[in-house]
C-alpha cells in the first residue's frame, strides 16, 4: 500500500478537475438594479434555472451571488444525474417507511421522474453542451440486507418513476464493475452523467441571454417586507422586488436564519486520478456507468468524460481536512474497492458543500414572510436543484401554493440545531462504524 506522501502525482493540484474546461470567474460585476420583479439569492443550478424560467415569461430578474457564480457545489459535483433514485432514502439506504406514507412516496417519485424530463428539456432547449450521456447508473449494494431492501424498493421506482431498474446479482455486477466488495447491485437505466461546470456555464449563458441580471460579489445582508414586496439589502446596494427566492442550499447564511436552521451543510470531497493505463480504462467500469453505494457514508464514482481518469467522491471525513488529507482518505477508499488501482496516483482533490435535511428530502416552499425557497437535495442535486428552481418559478407564475408540489411540505428543524452542524463529527463517525459493522456481519 502506498504511503500518504506517495499517492499524489507530481502535478497534483487542489483545483477541481472540472475547472480545466470552465472555471468560475469574476466578470459579472453588473450593477445591482434598483428594482426587479424577482430577486433570486444564489447563482447555482437552482437559482439560474429559476431565473431562466421567470425571464422566459417576461419578468425582470436579478440573481444575487455572494461570491462568483459557479464557485459552489454546482461546478464541484460528481456530475451523476438521475430521476427519483434517492427520493425518501435514509443514510442506511432504506426507505423512510415510518416517515413518508405510501401515497406520498408515490407522489414524490412521480414528480422526481418529471424532474428528469425538465432537466433534459433545459439542456435541449438551450443547446447546453455538457458531455451529457445517458449511460445508466448502478447502485452498488454494501450488504445482502441492502440488496433485499432494494428488491422491494424497485417495484415503486419502476411503477411511479419509470426508472428502468433491475437487480444485478453479485456475478452480474462483476461484469459491470471490476470490484469484489459488493453484494450485488441495482442498474437504473434512466440515469446518466454530465460535465457539471460545463452544464453550469451553459445555464449561466442561457439565463444572461434571456435578460437575467447576474450580480457577483453581492452577498445579501437582509430581506425585509416593504409594502407589497421586499427590500433586499446587499453588500453592493439595495433593491426592491415583488418576489424573493432563496436558492443557497449548502451555503445558506445568516440573512436567512429561519432556513439556515433547516439545512445541514456537509462537505463532499472528490478526487480525480492521473490518466489511467489502457487496461484500467477498459476494465474498471466497462460500460462507463455512474456508480453510487448504499452505505450510510456513501462513496460515488465514474470515469471522466474522456474515459481516461476515475473520479471518486464521498464524505472523506466529517471535520475539516485540507485537500491532501481528503485526497489521501479517498485514495485509500478507492483502493479498497479496486486493489488494482494501488499504484494510480491522485492528480486533483477538491470539495463542495451540500445541504442535508432532517427528513432526507428536497424541499421547496414559502416562509411566513412569503419568501420562496428551493433547498436541501442531500447531495443529489444536479437534476433536483435544477428542477426545484424551475418549479418554484412555475408556482409563482401560475399563482399556486408550494403545497401543490410533492416537495412542498414544511422543512423540519430541531431545538438544539441553530445552523452550525456541531453534531456531524460524532454522527458521521457513528455512521462509519455502522458501515464497518454491517460489512463484518456480511463476511461472518
Amino acid at each position: 500500500m502506498s504511503t500518504r506522501s506517495q499517492v499524489f502525482s507530481s502535478d497534483f493540484t487542489d483545483t477541481p478537475y472540472w475547472w480545466k474546461d470552465w472555471r468560475p470567474h469574476d466578470d459579472l460585476m453588473a450593477e445591482v438594479p434598483r428594482d426587479v420583479d424577482v430577486a433570486i439569492v444564489g447563482a447555482g443550478y437552482a437559482g439560474l434555472s429559476c431565473a431562466l424560467e421567470f425571464a422566459k415569461h417576461g419578468l425582470s430578474v436579478a440573481v444575487l451571488e455572494a461570491d462568483v457564480p459557479g464557485i459552489g457545489a454546482s461546478t464541484l459535483s460528481g456530475g451523476q444525474v438521475s430521476g427519483a433514485v434517492n427520493v425518501g432514502k435514509a443514510p442506511s439506504g432504506k426507505k423512510l417507511d415510518n416517515a413518508v406514507s405510501e401515497l406520498r412516496q408515490q407522489a414524490l417519485l412521480r414528480e422526481a421522474a418529471a424532474s428528469y424530463g425538465v432537466f433534459e428539456s433545459i439542456l435541449r432547449d438551450n443547446a447546453i453542451e455538457c458531455a451529457y450521456v445517458k449511460a445508466g447508473r448502478i447502485n452498488a449494494m454494501w450488504t445482502d440486507a441492502h440488496l433485499a431492501a432494494w428488491k422491494k424498493r424497485i417495484v415503486n421506482l419502476n411503477a411511479y418513476a419509470s426508472a428502468g431498474a433491475r437487480i444485478l446479482s453479485r456475478d452480474e455486477l462483476r461484469d459491470e464493475l471490476a470490484s469484489d466488495i459488493y453484494a450485488g447491485g441495482v442498474l437504473l437505466e434512466r440515469a446518466g452523467q454530465v460535465h457539471p461546470s460545463m452544464m453550469f456555464a451553459g445555464l449561466l449563458a442561457a439565463a444572461r441571454g434571456a435578460g437575467v441580471t447576474v450580480c457577483s460579489k453581492a452577498p445579501v445582508k437582509s430581506v425585509t417586507r416593504s409594502g407589497a414586496g421586499y427590500r433586499v439589502e446587499t453588500a453592493r446596494g439595495a433593491l426592491a422586488s415583488r418576489h424573493v427566492v432563496i436558492c443557497t442550499n449548502g451555503y445558506t447564511g445568516e440573512s436567512m436564519p429561519h432556513l439556515k436552521r433547516r439545512v445541514v451543510p456537509v462537505v463532499s470531497h472528490q478526487i480525480a486520478t492521473e490518466e489511467l493505463p489502457a487496461d484500467l480504462q477498459a476494465s474498471l467500469i466497462p460500460k462507463r456507468r455512474g456508480i453510487s453505494e448504499t452505505r450510510r457514508v456513501v462513496n460515488y464514482y465514474r470515469y471522466s468524460p474522456d474515459g481516461k481518469r476515475l473520479l471518486f467522491g464521498g464524505r472523506a471525513r466529517f471535520y475539516s481536512l485540507d485537500r491532501r488529507q481528503s485526497g489521501a482518505v479517498l485514495h485509500a477508499q478507492m483502493v479498497e474497492r479496486f486493489p488494482q488501482m494501488a499504484d494510480v496516483k491522485v492528480a486533483h482533490s477538491w470539495g463542495g458543500t451540500v445541504a442535508l435535511t432532517l427528513d432526507f428530502l428536497p424541499h421547496l416552499g414559502r416562509t411566513a414572510e412569503g419568501i420562496h425557497y428551493a433547498l436541501g437535495c442531500n447531495g443529489s442535486g444536479v437534476v433536483m436543484m435544477t428542477y426545484l428552481g424551475y418549479k418554484v418559478a412555475r408556482l409563482i407564475i401560475e399563482g399556486q401554493s408550494p403545497e401543490s408540489s410533492a416537495y412542498g411540505s414544511p422543512m423540519l428543524t430541531h431545538p438544539l440545531y441553530r445552523g452550525k452542524p456541531w453534531f456531524m463529527p460524532a454522527l458521521g463517525s457513528y455512521y462509519q462504524i455502522r458501515d464497518v459493522i454491517d460489512k463484518r456481519r456480511q463476511h461472518a
